[in-house]
């Protein structure tokens, strides 16, 4: 039997307990919230998974009774799980802890059915803070029925916290030019996000772009004078630019008061006492109409100046401040100005990430969490033994420098192409190894999450899944930047890896690898439960996805070269056919969001591929 996270300590006894119908689901009388959760989440898994149907009382067990209780010694968050022949019982040192030994009687009952093993479990976990960061503003803006499901899934995993990228994708009240070509997510969904949250006990943190990444605010005609850069509201739309530009003039008057509004009217709708102003990557800082301001004073001062205004502004607000700390370790002895309160997001994403950053903050007494990713931007199917490597890492210098939490992160970058469903690997390894720092070898726990999360019973999914990334040769980045290049009439940066397109026999050996993938994908649907197995669609569909962008990548590596190229309509069509499914995918859990974007760019493709595109680089 598997549990994930792993607990502590379980000591497994001799006997079962085997529930009967005309068993109770008992809660005591001293837990005074969610109740209603509890019941529902247990006597669902029940249902589903025993077979049986059990009543909801509040008050005193009787034999045979599952029964949920608080009891402060276990500690925050701390929960004790017994099973014994006379029935179960749940002991939470808080709601948390009571949450969490429903989660884990689940992912037994799921295993075992109505036959429960007889033994205890004590558990606990190493970081109080364990949280899950998902950009919906880049490409997604996630159906409010997704959102649910995913919180669920963090629940589940004992990840308690939860926060939604957002640049221009909340309808604010009177920003209508901003968000008017997007879907954004409304006021009302996320009240009922949040109540949702905090039944189930994830923090639902407000994050909010306040300084850079404000490409669709300050590319209106009513804010785009606010921008470092001159004349960004002139500018077409490009993905490259959205990622390295449009950071606010800190020397107009302006800003500060608009950036706070923005900031008073879209964290009245959270409970959390958090708030991240994101602040990172402000790439044009100090460039452009700040470079005066930047000259007399630096471009660190007037970061940091902007930033403690902000937090200040958050603190007086009653909230905690959060900000991503790319910038602020170049000189990490300016954490001390900003309020003792702030919290300091320190990311890095490589499977080999080094520790400096994390070392260099702690020295400097900064309150931070640690925030690895799980590799899904950019990519058809996610990197996920890059994830592994990242998060266990990220990981091991939480513990190491003391950090106070881990935020595992799924970006969106360059339209966020992948299902969102491809990160859950990720996500659970980042929920595993910030509750229980004892690491599980790369295999081991790809064998569980294969097991519990998706039912299989071969325990061979998320490995299969894994050999998927490995065998892209012509890259989403890469198809972007070609096209950007070519439309725009302008080089703004090369392309990457083009080794992996020289070799054509290469391309072609590599799609038929994903070609057998998708056999044995095929060949294993029978060892997974039918809710895991309506995912193989999916998966299909990605693949044929990266083949047909490795064969498109010969296309234009050949014409990139100047080769004489004829063009191949057969292409063209399976690119369009196949681009169907996908926008399906898509719509079953998003809006339309950022798609409109993505068909421009497959469109242009499959017109490039019969010979009605023409490269305007000289």
């Amino acid at each position: 039997m598997y549990l994930i996270p792993k607990p502590k300590q379980v000591t497994n006894k001799e006997g079962k307990f085997f529930a009967d119908y005309n068993a109770r689901i008992v809660i005591d009388t001293k837990i005074r919230e969610n109740e209603g959760s509890f019941a529902a989440i247990i006597g669902e898994c029940i249902r589903k998974w025993a077979g049986l149907k059990l009543a909801v009382i509040k008050g005193i067990p009787e034999k045979g009774d599952i029964y949920l209780t608080l009891a402060p010694e276990c500690g925050q968050q701390g929960y004790r799980l017994s099973i014994s022949e006379e029935g179960i019982e749940i002991k939470g040192g808080d709601g948390a802890g009571v949450m969490y030994g429903v989660q884990t009687l689940c992912q037994i009952t799921e295993q075992c059915g109505g036959a429960f093993p007889c033994l205890e479990i004590v558990d606990s976990p190493d970081l109080l803070n364990r949280g899950y960061y998902l950009d919906q503003t880049r490409g997604r803006v996630q159906k409010l029925e997704g959102l649910k499901k995913m919180v669920d899934l963090l629940s589940r995993y004992k990840i308690n916290e939860f926060q939604l990228y957002i640049e221009h994708t909340y309808m604010f009240r009177n920003f209508s030019e901003m968000w008017r070509d997007e879907t954004p997510i409304t006021a009302e969904e996320i009240l009922e996000l949040d109540a949702y949250c905090k039944a189930r006990y994830v923090d639902l943190v407000p994050s909010l772009s306040s300084f850079g990444h404000l490409y669709t605010l300050l590319s209106t005609k009513t804010y785009g004078d606010l921008c470092e850069m001159e004349d960004s509201e002139k500018q077409p739309f490009s993905y490259l630019d959205r990622m390295q530009h449009h950071t606010v003039n800190v020397s107009d008057e302006r800003v500060l008061p608009l950036i706070k509004g923005m900031i008073r009217e879209y964290m009245a709708l959270f409970s959390s006492n958090k708030f991240n102003i994101c602040a990172d990557e402000t790439f044009d800082l100090g460039k452009g109409k700040a470079k005066k301001l930047a000259d007399e004073k630096s471009v660190h001062r007037i970061y940091i100046d902007y930033v403690k205004s902000l937090c200040e502004f958050l603190v007086e607000e009653g909230k905690v401040p959060m900000f991503w700390g790319d910038v602020i370790c170049g000189e990490p002895e300016l954490i001390k100005e900003l309020p003792e309160e702030t919290i300091c997001l320190n990311w890095g994403y490589a499977p080999n990430q080094r520790e400096d950053e994390s070392r260099k903050m702690a020295e400097a007494g900064a309150k931070q969490y640690l925030c690895p990713g799980v590799c899904g931007w950019n990519e058809w199917m996610n990197l996920i033994e890059n994830s592994y490597l990242n998060i266990t890492r990220m990981c091991s210098y939480a513990e190491k420098y003391k950090a106070v939490g881990i935020l595992n992160t799924d970006w969106g970058d360059f339209g966020h192409i992948n299902h969102p469903d491809y990160s859950i690997p990720g996500m659970i390894y980042g929920a595993a190894f910030s509750w229980n720092r004892e690491e599980i070898p790369f295999e081991e726990i790809n064998r569980q999450i294969s097991k519990v999360e998706y039912k299989d019973n071969s325990e061979q999914l998320v490995s299969l899944l894994a050999k998927i990334s490995g065998n892209t040769r012509f890259e989403w980045w890469n198809a972007v930047i070609y096209y950007e290049n070519m439309e725009l009439g302008e080089k703004k940066m090369e392309l990457r890896d083009l080794k992996k397109l020289e070799d054509a026999e290469a391309v072609r050996s590599t799609n038929e690898k994903l070609v057998e993938i998708g056999r044995q994908l095929k060949e294993n649907a029978v060892n997974m439960d039918s809710s895991a197995r309506q995912n193989i669609n999916d998966y299909m569909v990605t693949l044929d996805g990266i083949r047909i962008f490795n064969e498109m990548g010969l296309f234009v590596m050949a014409e990139r070269n100047g080769q004489d190229v004829k063009p191949d309509f057969a292409l063209a069509e399976r690119l369009e056919k196949w681009y169907m499914s996908y926008k399906e995918m898509w719509r079953r859990n998003s809006k339309e969001g950022d798609l409109h974007h993505i068909s421009d760019i497959i469109f242009w493709y499959a017109d490039l591929l019969r010979g009605r595109k023409r490269n305007k680089v000289k």
